[in-house]
């Protein structure tokens, strides 16, 4: 059995997705929709990296 090579992009997102929700827990600006200054990057990265994994998993359905 061979291991399938590493998703480098899901990867990526699975650790944006756990930094931010690690943020949010403990930041009662960014748990208020108001992203403090260390959280609005980290936040933003999630939702960049969710889009392109998103819109890879749609292409490769078609």
């Amino acid at each position: 059995m061979t291991a399938r090579p590493t998703d480098d992009l899901y990867v990526r997102y699975m650790k944006s997705f756990e930094d931010s929700t690690t943020h949010l827990g403990g930041c009662a600006a960014c748990q208020a929709e108001e992203p403090c200054e260390i959280g609005a990057p980290i936040h933003e990265r999630f939702a960049r990296l969710q889009d392109a994994y998103l819109a890879r998993q749609k292409q490769q359905r078609r």
